[in-house]
């Protein structure tokens, strides 16, 4: 394996990884200069604890799609092949087939989760790029992991504690998802309405998943981004 690892300006001075806090920031270039050839690291928790961040760290990477995990605990860096280069003769190729047969290597040389109509993992497809891949994963199983991002998302920006499992949480996000919204669609409406009602005392109650993701979804996700709401639950309920 490599002992050299680039970083990209492209991805470290974006505003969606600049925004991050600064130990997530660090997690992620820690993850980096210990992935393999492919960006597949197995102790991804390790790690974290050696540098000193936080769960909420390596969640929010996660969320933000900085990188992709999965139910083995491996994760893999989404943009590794815009960071890194490898000479053929110095390559050596990750142990985790199971998981690399899960992805596609985008246009752009991002990896990305083999995607079915409504923007979830599945195997056994072509993708339009004519790239074919292996792999089987149930449609179910991933749901509830876009569910599980969308979610911690939500709780790291609000400091709340909604789950998972909870049948009224995923049936919104399903909902929502049927209908061709995307995982970024969903960090956008979290972003614009944190901003507006995090710290209105009237409004911070309706930052739940019931309502962010609820029949308004299209209208906040196409709200400005220097939308303020002062006031009108009646908006919200309406």
């Amino acid at each position: 394996m490599a002992e050299r690892r680039m970083f990209s300006k492209t991805i470290v001075d974006s505003d969606a990884f600049l925004d991050m806090p600064m130990s997530t920031q660090c997690l992620y270039f820690h993850l980096n200069m210990r992935a393999d050839d492919d960006g597949f690291v197995n102790n991804p928790k390790r790690i974290q604890r050696m540098v000193g961040a936080a769960d909420d760290d390596l969640k929010l990477l996660i969320a933000k799609s900085f990188i992709l995990s999965f139910e083995s605990g491996v994760i893999v860096i989404k943009h590794w092949r815009m960071n890194n280069y490898l000479r053929n003769d110095r390559y050596k190729p990750t142990a985790y087939q199971d998981e690399k047969n899960k992805l596609i290597l985008k246009e752009n040389n991002a990896y990305s989760y083999i995607d079915n109509d409504v923007g979830i993992p599945m195997g056994n497809q072509m993708p339009t790029n004519g790239k074919p891949s292996i792999g089987k994963v149930s449609i179910d199983k991933d749901i509830i992991y876009i569910v599980e991002q969308i979610i911690n998302y939500l709780n790291s920006k609000t400091g709340k504690s909604f789950k998972k499992n909870v049948k009224k949480n995923q049936s919104v996000i399903k909902a929502r998802l049927k209908e061709g919204y995307q995982l970024d669609d969903f960090y956008k409406v979290i972003d614009k309405k944190t901003n507006d009602w995090l710290n209105n005392p009237d409004m911070n109650r309706y930052l739940r998943p019931e309502t962010l993701f609820g029949p308004k979804f299209e209208g906040y996700l196409n709200e400005s981004t220097n939308y303020n709401n002062q006031s009108c639950i009646g908006e919200v309920l309406g």
